[in-house]
């Protein structure tokens, strides 16, 4: 790759699970990665150059903007939303601050990132990908707060690309249960695993690297007429049904 097919991204949570995979993926394709990480003790846990480790936790604005201004002082082509939280819980125990901490971090803290990016990104034509979930258009029990953020996520990735069309491209993935450390507290027990796994028409849970591989893929130049879009990789679980 020469000097001038270099692209710079900034991937929030990209250190360990999706956003890390992203990482290491565009890194490998000769790309200047940013990342963040609200955690001082995982900063140290990337290969990536230290200054390009940025510490910004999502509910703090500020930290947002700052993360932004650093990573696209020299312009920046993509950016890719990959935190998110998953807090579940029934109805009688869902408080009115669980749904409002849930909107935080997977909502608010995207629409503040784009909101900061929209001009640096509109400069190199450039995209963006948010992560949903498959609770967003499908009801699971439990997921009251998660699955209204992530609907909300969906939304605004719709408004968002109309308001930055043609010059900004914005589509989501909405994955299924992934193995990743977010996921850890349902899958470190094995008979979950398979529990869980059963109710997807391909029956096991998403990978990292899989999620990483179709974000890179909206990110890049060969899907320069898609925006918009949410793109469920879930096993087949929000569209087919074999029981």
């Amino acid at each position: 790759m020469t000097a001038q097919e270099q692209k710079t991204f900034l991937i929030f949570g990209g250190i360990g699970g999706v956003g890390g995979a992203l990482a290491d993926l565009l890194t490998q394709e000769g790309h200047q990665v940013f990342v963040t990480t609200k955690s001082p003790e995982k900063m140290s846990q990337t290969s990536l150059p230290p200054a390009q480790v940025l510490q910004a936790d999502v509910l703090d604005h500020g930290a947002i903007e700052e993360a932004v201004r650093r990573a696209g002082a020299n312009g920046l082509h993509g950016l890719a939303y990959c935190v998110g939280s998953i807090n579940l819980k029934p109805l009688a125990r869902t408080t009115p601050e669980d749904l409002l901490q849930s909107f935080q971090i997977n909502t608010l803290g995207a629409f503040v990132a784009m909101k900061e990016a929209a001009e640096l990104l509109a400069a190199q034509q450039g995209s963006a990908v948010l992560f949903s979930s498959i609770a967003a258009t499908r009801g699971f029990t439990n997921h009251a707060a998660v699955g209204t953020a992530k609907a909300a996520l969906e939304g605004l990735a719709c408004s968002l690309a109309a308001d930055l069309a043609p010059r900004v491209r914005i589509s989501v993935i909405a994955p299924s249960l992934t193995d990743t450390p977010l996921a850890s507290p349902y899958t470190k027990n094995p008979k979950m695993v398979e529990t869980i796994s059963a109710m997807h028409p391909i029956a096991r849970l998403g990978q990292a690297h899989e999620m990483a591989k179709a974000a890179a893929f909206l990110l890049s130049d060969d899907a320069g007429w898609m925006t918009g879009q949410v793109i469920h990789i879930d096993g087949g679980r929000s569209r087919v049904e074999t029981r």
